[in-house]
């Protein structure tokens, strides 16, 4: 995992629960703050995984990739 992203998270009620959100659709939760952190890192993960196999599946034939920073 590259770069820094903003998890929202909160207590409700017994279980902690969060969301990235410079990533829609990231969110987890947790029995702890520290297993929802977790779980969020987890989540991330795999949806940066998913979208790069995408986007590499996207591209026909010969393709370049770049390194963005905002």
């Amino acid at each position: 995992m590259n770069g820094k992203y903003t998890a929202v998270v909160q207590q409700q009620g017994e279980w902690w629960i969060g969301w990235v959100e410079e990533v829609p659709g990231v969110n987890s939760q947790g029995a702890t703050r520290e297993e929802l952190l977790d779980n969020l890192r987890d989540a991330l993960d795999e949806a940066l995984e998913m979208n790069r196999a995408d986007a590499r599946a996207a591209a026909a034939g010969a393709y370049e990739e770049v390194s963005l920073s905002p």
